[in-house]
């Protein structure tokens, strides 16, 4: 749930970084297939796959903070 509510925004930010995320973890496409499905060079989707991994990351990483947050 939280990747999908992350990768949904991700996806109102950058759309084609949400679907290469989609085409790679999805459907399982390499980069240079997702690139060649998204009419963007394999350097660039080496380079939005990269930043996308770690959007999402830091995303689903907050979201779990908010919802468990440290008593003390």
């Amino acid at each position: 749930m939280a990747i999908d509510a992350a990768l949904d925004r991700l996806a109102a930010v950058d759309p084609v970084k949400a679907d290469l995320v989609k085409l790679r973890y999805f459907a399982g496409l390499t980069i240079e297939q997702a690139a060649d499905a998204l009419d963007i060079s394999p350097a660039t989707a080496k380079r939005y796959w990269a930043y996308s991994r770690a959007w999402l990351f830091q995303e689903v990483a907050g979201d779990a903070a908010s919802e468990n947050p440290k008593i003390g």
